[in-house]
């Protein structure tokens, strides 16, 4: 038997998968949560063989939980089903050792399927993005460009980051413009945003 945990924080999506997979007599599902936090709990409870699992969730993101997950030699397979196909997320997920990383649009067949190739050791990725892992971009941006962009996703301003890294504003301005350059972007936001989706932050 294949036990199970569904952590998705979509009330609708985890209801219909609960469901659908109770169908399968193979597969159990042990408990199903909204949050990443809970998501966690329920691992170290049940010990899972699979966590099906969101990749943004409330408290504890799927990436997060993943990599918490091999960091402490917990044995549960973690699959991700995401609506996220940007390459940047994948790459992160394959940072973190997912075993599979699905589309939410993917049939449930597919699923189903998927669930009991990572039982047998197999990796799984929707066919749609297996290409992204082939496309993968070398940064363009020095360590202290991307610290630079790091500190403006989490909503510091200029004068922040000069008190953060110990910098003068001109200096921080010329990282930021430097970046925004780089990534042919038109704003710090944009760069931001351009970085995060490759997954250089």
């Amino acid at each position: 038997m294949i036990r199970i945990v569904i952590a998705v924080d979509q009330q609708m999506l985890r209801g219909a998968l609960t469901s659908l997979l109770k169908f399968e007599e193979d597969i159990e599902v042990v408990a199903d949560v909204s949050d990443g936090q809970q998501a966690w709990e329920a691992i170290t409870k049940f010990k899972p063989d699979v966590c099906l699992v969101d990749i943004e969730m409330p408290y504890l993101t799927g990436l997060e939980l993943a990599e918490k997950v091999r960091s402490t030699g917990i044995n549960c397979k973690i699959i991700i089903v995401t609506t996220y196909g940007r390459p940047g997320y994948l790459q992160k997920a394959m940072s973190a050792k997912v075993d599979g990383y699905l589309l939410k649009d993917e049939p449930i067949e597919y699923l189903i399927t998927s669930i009991r190739k990572v039982m047998n050791g197999k990796k799984v990725i929707s066919t749609d993005l297996a290409a992204a892992i082939l496309l993968k971009e070398e940064c363009p941006l020095t360590d202290r460009e991307t610290e630079v962009l790091r500190l403006t996703k989490e909503g510091m301003t200029t004068n922040d980051i000069t008190k953060e890294l110990y910098l003068t504003k001109g200096t921080v301005r010329n990282y930021l413009s430097s970046a925004i350059q780089k990534l042919e972007a038109e704003s710090r936001q944009q760069a931001v945003n351009i970085a995060v989706e490759k997954g250089w932050l």
